[in-house]
């Protein structure tokens, strides 16, 4: 990741310092970290439930931003 370079990412606590160090984050550069209120509401619960889903999978945080790319791209009206 480069200086300029502006990352976000949505996983658990005990998981940051594994994303920071696979992103290449140094262990001098500053993060800002921001914890949502735990929530117990159905889409708190469903988001945990997929994320559940999408690790057993062996699905990477990339694989899912081009999926969601893709149903965009399917969805969108034809320019013309």
């Amino acid at each position: 990741m480069a200086n300029k370079d502006i990352a976000s990412f949505e996983t658990t606590a005990e998981q940051v310092p594994d994303m920071l160090k696979r992103l290449g984050v140094s262990k001098e550069r500053m993060v800002t970290v921001v914890i949502e209120p735990e929530a117990d509401t159905w889409l708190a619960t469903a988001r945990r439930e997929s994320r559940r889903l999408v690790i057993d999978a062996g699905l990477s945080d990339d694989d899912i931003d081009r999926m969601i790319k893709r149903a965009q791209h399917e969805v969108e009206p034809a320019r013309g």
